[in-house]
């Protein structure tokens, strides 16, 4: 049963990304559209997971369901790896490491704005 609420989110997840990725989708080098799907994705875990560890009658399928399979398949890790090195490969040095530096040091600034966020809604 706990695969199916992962399937499901997953499904869901890997839509809402393809989704934007054709919608913000830029015609220069940068892959600005993984760089928001994934920022957005640190911001929307770290509430989530915040939020429902607040939570006491959570049922621990729905964290399956949004945590794991809708933002897990939302995000992609291996669409970063392998545009990096594609700029890599294409002679852009300096903006792979702006593209990693950027990804990491914002994702996990705003994955603790997230949890900020969350627990900052259940202190009002």
């Amino acid at each position: 049963m706990k695969l199916l609420f992962v399937m499901i989110g997953g499904f869901f997840g890997a839509i809402c990304r393809f989704a934007l990725s054709e919608w913000i989708h830029t015609n220069n080098e940068f892959p600005l559209a993984t760089l928001l799907i994934n920022e957005s994705g640190c911001f929307l875990l770290g509430w989530f997971l915040t939020f429902v560890s607040q939570l006491r009658k959570i049922r621990p399928e729905f964290t399956l369901l949004v945590g794991t399979g809708f933002i897990g398949s939302f995000t992609t890790f291996s669409t970063f790896s392998m545009e990096t090195l594609s700029l890599i490969q294409s002679g852009f040095i300096f903006m792979a490491f702006f593209y990693v530096l950027t990804s990491t040091v914002l994702g996990i600034l705003l994955a603790y704005a997230g949890y900020h966020f969350a627990i900052a809604k259940r202190e009002k």
